[in-house]
């Protein structure tokens, strides 16, 4: 007689799952080890970037003892040095800040779009604020066509006269 408890036709000896659960010290053990690679990897990277830094400001070049008010980190830039630069090199320049040279445009460009002014230099054209000719075009609409000038669908485009057909000058 069988000792097996469930007996089956399977001849693997059980059935059509595995019957072993994971361990739950196996999962603890793999989490752990994945948190520690991770810190470690964090570690060697905050390690490698202070000796990049510390590389880079060991090849700073040296500054001109001419120069003055000069800061000792270059990447970064100290106040009043970038009217230092536009005021003793003349143009062009490389860009000193590009951030705050392209906020400065674009804070110039929202100034333009919402003052008014003149477009041209004989006064003619003149520009408004985008909100002043929303209002505007809000009350009056948008202008229109008038009617004589725009071409009516109704009427059809005049039509040349065909050609007569040219026949031989036997036959008529």
């Amino acid at each position: 007689m069988s000792t097996d408890a469930n007996p089956s036709n399977n001849p693997y000896g059980h059935g059509s799952f595995e019957r072993e659960d994971l361990s739950v010290s196996g999962v603890l053990y793999f989490i752990a080890g994945v948190a520690t690679l991770g810190l470690v990897g964090l570690l060697l990277m905050i390690g490698f970037y202070k000796l990049l830094d510390e590389r880079a400001s060991k090849a700073q070049p040296e500054v001109s003892p001419l120069a003055t008010n000069v800061p000792n980190d270059t990447r970064n830039l100290a106040e009043g040095y970038k009217d230092y630069l536009k005021d003793n090199f003349p143009a062009p320049r490389l860009e000193i800040d590009e951030r705050t040279e392209l906020n400065d445009d674009r804070i110039a460009e929202e100034e333009k779009l919402n003052s008014y002014g003149y477009v041209d230099d004989s006064h003619v054209t003149v520009r408004i604020p985008i909100e002043r000719a929303m209002d505007l075009i809000a009350q009056r609409g948008l202008p229109m066509r008038s009617q004589a000038a725009a071409p009516n669908a109704e009427t059809p485009v005049a039509t040349q006269p065909k050609p007569k057909a040219k026949t031989k000058k036997g036959s008529q």
